[in-house]
């Protein structure tokens, strides 16, 4: 951190989507120069396309090439490319897609290198993205490879989080996937985060079933049965998890309330009600990472792009949401750090 201010990096997304609006929009607020450090990777005449375009001529940012010339009051744009790059607002290209896998590596590898303390990625399109060469199904992936760990997407709202066992697959092979080795690992993954990047001491996780009515004790699939049931036994051993709930009912009744923690079988069963809830005001949070990595919960809105009307509050939400877990996490290690040793207290002979 620079003068104890977290260094926060951002990613620019995909040129032709709502990306650099949102970015724009948020770094535009005086406020955060008294919290952190912004940094966007992107280039000079990308950011001076889109002040121009969104009338934000009071706009001022630092370019640099050298984080020895980061400024402590003001943006930052890293110069990662510095060609003129064609914006065709509204159309997925492949030219925008090179372009986002040129930001998203620059600040992956300033993250690795320690340049910046977190990072935010701007929405992405995929397709693009593949077409550059970019061959992973999304962020998540591609960033679990990258900074080590294994990947949770987890999705927060104040006090509604929702992770998912499986993430981009698609639902034909979720059941396959479903195993009581990885419902263990997200449950113990979920337990963890709740624990050191949320400060919850004794968190409650409740678990959704797979099939409809979570399988209605095996008249709907048994995957319940022989899978979900005895992963959560085995969890019960060392945290507070319940389940298997039945998904619809779970959500329809305000059940979710009652936990702290979500865990999901696969995306949609997840997302659908999480974005109903909080969309506009939701983060996706890579988990189980070791580096904080947040985005805002919705795509690139091709539909509204350089209409000068994407909202930024769920972009905003992820910038501080990264920095409040990057605290977090620096308080979880200090007070975990040097633990007294445990020395059984012997009884004095009579």
């Amino acid at each position: 951190m620079v003068e104890n201010k977290i260094v926060v990096g951002i990613s620019q997304g995909d040129l032709n989507g709502i990306g650099l609006e949102i970015i724009l929009k948020t770094l535009s607020e005086t406020s955060l120069s008294d919290i952190c450090i912004p940094v966007l990777f992107s280039s000079q005449k990308t950011v001076s396309y889109f002040r121009k375009m969104l009338n934000m001529d009071e706009f001022n940012f630092n370019p640099l090439k050298d984080f020895n010339q980061i400024h402590t009051k003001k943006p930052n744009v890293y110069i990662c490319y510095e060609e003129e790059v064609t914006i065709e607002m509204g159309k997925p290209t492949a030219l925008s897609g090179k372009y986002a896998k040129l930001s998203l590596e620059a600040a992956t590898q300033a993250l690795l290198e320690k340049k910046i303390d977190v990072l935010v990625t701007a929405p992405i399109n995929k397709h693009n993205m593949n077409e550059a060469g970019f061959n992973y199904p999304g962020h998540t992936e591609y960033l679990g490879e990258k900074l080590g760990g294994k990947p949770l997407m987890l999705l927060c709202s104040g006090d509604l989080r929702v992770a998912v066992v499986t993430g981009h697959v698609p639902l034909k092979q979720v059941s396959e996937k479903i195993t009581f080795e990885t419902v263990s690992s997200k449950l113990n993954q979920l337990h963890t985060s709740l624990v050191k990047d949320f400060g919850i001491r004794k968190p409650k996780i409740a678990v959704l079933g797979l099939n409809p009515h979570a399988g209605e004790n095996g008249t709907i699939g048994d995957e319940e049965k022989k899978v979900i049931i005895p992963a959560i036994d085995k969890a019960k051993e060392t945290m507070l998890v319940f389940g298997p709930y039945s998904a619809d009912g779970f959500f329809g009744n305000n059940t979710h309330q009652q936990f702290d923690g979500v865990l999901a079988m696969y995306h949609d069963q997840g997302l659908i009600p999480f974005k109903t809830m909080a969309f506009g005001h939701g983060v996706n949070f890579t988990a189980g990472l070791d580096f904080v990595r947040t985005s805002p919960d919705h795509g690139t809105a091709y539909e509204i792009a350089g209409k000068q009307v994407a909202d930024e509050s769920s972009f905003r939400d992820a910038m501080y949401a990264a920095i409040d877990i990057y605290r977090k996490r620096e308080l979880y290690h200090e007070i975990s750090a040097n633990p007294l040793t445990f020395s059984p207290i012997k009884k004095e002979r009579g």
